[in-house]
């Protein structure tokens, strides 16, 4: 299967009226699997003046406690389809209202817009989904390091020491549907097969960081945007005290040179080759 991409995308510039607040009509998302590449991906972007990029923002969870807010109860009978259309684009508007003032594009990053395809085709027909992906193997990989790396307390990532005993646990409770790994990678499924997968942009880690100039080019080709030239040779982002609390040190740190490290893995045999074999998105191209 091949993802096509739509490169005739207006770029006006120009935002609307809406209750007194503005909204971006060029917004667009950064999704995908964890530690594939979308903290590096916003941190390159994010030197571009014209872009406003950062990690996973709380606009998605405010977007879903709205949504369960209107639905299933019985006041939701009042809340018109338009009305709510309307609330949720004033989360974005009143949220991004300063990057809006300044005129910069948005890209809002969470692992669960791939989930929600419809909804952003609804609310801007025209934002693009990069979709940064990675071999699952070296996702477990990279999150496992994090994990052995700060042995003193046990990571947010897991809900008791039960479940992050070894490594075996760690992996299985991160695959699973509800968890961090799981649930990114059956959203990225659900949007790859689905109706609006023109809509989508997959970036693997591998090209980011060892060809990360033509990785580039072809993202702002996907999102229609004027050519910038980055410096790959600084990078900058971290987020300590988000990390910290997530008991992650260093989640969300990137290095300052863009560039492709090979490794060996810290998982065992048997581990490695069983998610090895998850990259769905190459066998179905």
């Amino acid at each position: 299967m091949s993802i096509s991409v739509d490169n005739n995308i207006s770029q006006t510039g120009h935002s609307e009226s809406f209750d007194g607040l503005q909204f971006p009509t060029e917004i667009h998302f950064i999704s995908g699997l964890p530690r594939s590449g979308s903290t590096l991906l916003s941190a390159i972007l994010r030197q571009n003046p014209r872009f406003h990029a950062t990690m996973s923002t709380p606009v998605f969870g405010l977007i879903q406690r709205l949504l369960e807010g209107m639905s299933r109860n019985e006041l939701a009978s009042f809340i018109s389809q338009q009305q709510k259309k309307d609330l949720l684009l004033g989360v974005f508007a009143a949220y991004y209202q300063p990057q809006i003032q300044q005129g910069q594009l948005v890209i809002d990053t969470s692992r669960m817009w791939c989930a929600q395809l419809p909804l952003i085709d609804q609310l801007f027909p025209q934002a693009k989904v990069i979709c940064c992906v990675r071999n699952v193997a070296w996702i477990m990989d990279s999150l496992e390091r994090l994990v052995r790396s700060n042995p003193w307390v046990i990571s947010g990532l897991f809900a008791d020491f039960s479940e992050s005993a070894t490594v075996y646990d760690r992996t299985q409770k991160l695959g699973q549907n509800q968890y961090m790994v799981g649930m990114a990678y059956n959203a990225l499924k659900e949007a790859y097969y689905g109706e609006y997968s023109d809509k989508l942009l997959l970036v693997e880690y591998d090209l980011l960081t060892n060809q990360p100039t033509e990785t580039l080019h072809k993202i702002y080709n996907f999102l229609g945007e004027a050519p910038f030239e980055h410096n790959f040779k600084h990078v900058e982002y971290d987020e300590p005290e988000f990390d910290s609390k997530l008991g992650l040190p260093g989640l969300h740190k990137v290095r300052k040179k863009v560039e492709f490290v090979p490794r060996n893995t810290v998982l065992p045999p048997d581990l490695f080759e069983k998610y090895d074999k998850l990259s769905f998105w190459l066998k179905s191209s």
